[in-house]
């Protein structure tokens, strides 16, 4: 399943699979963190939702970060609702592969949250990350407040041009303003705290990202 070569082209909305009305069920407390993964969250956090590929090993990066709330993986920015993971990867749901952090700017700033982003992947590759091919590995970043719409669009032009100068190709990311963010089924969630050895497709560039890029 890992390998194998999906759609790398965006279905329309109507072509989309139906989905259904009943959520994933998710139940267990975050496997690393001890933390709840489902709201609601401690008064005082942001969500922020990010797309690196396969989503196992980009949630390690974010729960590894001090002072994250939580963190979940899930699916976003396509139209199914309620999606099961072979729906997604069937490149017919129009998700990617998310990973939603739960922070408190007051502890670890979005700015933090960004530079892993970046850094963690390559976000050059359009329709895919390494060996990982199709628009549900598409790298994508889906703000939740103004002021974190402001800083993506700020970094992503910042990083595209250290990027540039290292000789990468341009930025492909998708960047929108977050809609539901759809959970995967549990044994998704922090899958590579319970399976140590499993499949990491996560690789970044090389190219560090400049810090400092909110916008107040």
């Amino acid at each position: 399943m890992l390998f194998t070569r999906k759609a790398t082209t965006m279905l329309a909305p109507e072509d989309t699979l139906p989905g259904r009305e009943t959520p994933i069920p998710v139940v267990e407390p975050h496997v690393v963190l001890g933390t709840s993964i489902i709201p609601p969250f401690p008064a005082g956090t942001e969500n922020a939702i990010f797309g690196m590929g396969c989503f196992w090993g980009a949630e390690r990066l974010f729960w590894k970060l001090p002072d994250v709330y939580t963190t979940a993986v899930g699916y976003a920015g396509g139209t199914t609702p309620n999606p099961t993971y072979e729906e997604a990867c069937s490149g017919r749901t129009g998700h990617t592969e998310a990973v939603l952090v739960v922070f408190d700017p007051s502890l670890i700033s979005y700015d933090e949250l960004l530079k892993t982003f970046w850094e963690g992947h390559d976000p050059t590759q359009g329709m895919r990350q390494g060996n990982d091919v199709g628009s549900q590995y598409r790298s994508a970043v889906y703000w939740t407040t103004d002021a974190q719409r402001d800083a993506v669009l700020a970094s992503r032009d910042l990083y595209e041009q250290e990027l540039t100068r290292a000789r990468h190709g341009q930025i492909s990311t998708e960047t929108a303003q977050a809609g539901t963010f759809y959970y995967a089924e549990n044994y998704h969630q922090q899958y590579l705290a319970r399976n140590p050895n499993g499949y990491c497709g996560i690789g970044g560039t090389g190219v560090a990202c400049p810090i400092g890029l909110s916008v107040s």
